[in-house]
């Protein structure tokens, strides 16, 4: 429950939400590797909207998986909690990277951000945001306004090394081909990855990473889930949305959007009362997937705050046969 008179989130909220992401990671790990992606989307949708019901908040989901017509669970605007304080913003992504999953690849998570009511960004009509994430240490030097090879290198003057040391994960998309040109040319390390940009973002942001910058443009729901994990970790995204034709820049701009406007941290989450959890589905750089014995399963998450700036890592070990009473519904 709130602390003081329950209406500002406090870190009870912490354990609550690692709850809900476990299970969504474990409504979706059967499916790994099964070629089924709407499969696997549905079981990590439906564990975690039946695991939100139990959780002490009365939110309103701003990031979640589409319009009500088109998404039976968890869409924008839906209320999810038990209904008391504290009132709170939602953005979830119940499994980012659907196709990682189905076809066994690393990096696939169950994420969910929460903040104080009021203080997400909700992105509108834009589907896509070019955006730039990085740790503390470089923070303060990084901008979208920038070249790749001036990111990079001012990235390399702060971490004390040479352009030549400083690992970039980019989107491995058409669009983003000119960005990764440049990173190339000023000789950073491009890893280039097929889906899902939240855990990359965390990585670049998390101290003693391999990774050291987040760049390129990608999924605008994604940008904000994001920045609030970065902002928890003390680091920095910019953003500017990226409207894909001239209809959606005028839709933008009728609604009151500015396409051109850069956006920080700050405008993505409002703000000191953010609450992060992320659980592995796969194998990945941030963290472990799902892991069957012959009872149970163990997951990895990680959980985040940022008024404390406090980072937590669960290992939890989960009994099937228990759960599947509890939930009535299938783990293996």
């Amino acid at each position: 429950m709130a602390g003081g008179n329950g209406s500002v989130p406090d870190r009870n909220l912490a354990l609550e939400l690692v709850r809900v992401t476990e299970a969504a990671a474990l409504g979706c790990a059967r499916w790994i590797g099964r070629g089924d992606k709407e499969a696997a989307d549905q079981g990590a949708v439906d564990a975690m909207r039946a695991m939100l019901d139990t959780v002490t908040m009365a939110g309103v989901v701003v990031i979640g998986e589409g319009e009500k017509d088109k998404a039976p669970m968890l869409f924008n605007g839906e209320e999810v909690g038990n209904g008391e304080p504290p009132e709170v913003d939602v953005a979830v992504d119940p499994l980012e990277g659907t196709r990682l999953t189905s076809v066994g690849q690393p990096n696939a998570i169950a994420v969910i951000a929460v903040a104080e009511r009021g203080t997400m960004f909700f992105p509108g009509a834009a589907v896509y945001m070019d955006k730039i994430a990085a740790g503390a240490e470089i923070a303060g030097a990084i901008s979208i306004d920038a070249s790749p090879q001036d990111n990079v290198r001012r990235a390399a003057e702060l971490k004390g090394g040479k352009p030549t040391d400083i690992t970039v994960v980019v989107l491995d998309r058409e669009r983003n081909q000119k960005l990764i040109d440049g990173l190339r040319d000023v000789g950073a390390k491009v890893n280039l990855i097929t889906d899902g940009d939240v855990a990359p973002a965390i990585a670049a942001a998390r101290q003693g990473s391999t990774v050291d910058l987040m760049m390129g443009i990608g999924g605008t729901p994604e940008g904000v889930i994001a920045a609030a994990a970065v902002k928890c970790l003390g680091g920095a995204v910019q953003g500017r949305l990226w409207p894909r034709d001239d209809d959606e820049r005028a839709k933008l701009i009728e609604a009151g959007y500015d396409p051109d406007r850069v956006l920080t941290t700050d405008d993505l989450v409002g703000g000191e009362n953010i609450f992060v959890a992320a659980t592995g589905v796969t194998d990945g750089a941030l963290l472990n997937g799902v892991r069957f014995s012959k009872d149970g399963a163990v997951t990895d998450s990680i959980v985040m705050r940022s008024r404390s700036g406090t980072v937590r890592r669960v290992e939890a070990y989960h009994h099937l046969e228990k759960l599947s009473r509890l939930s009535g519904r299938e783990y293996r």
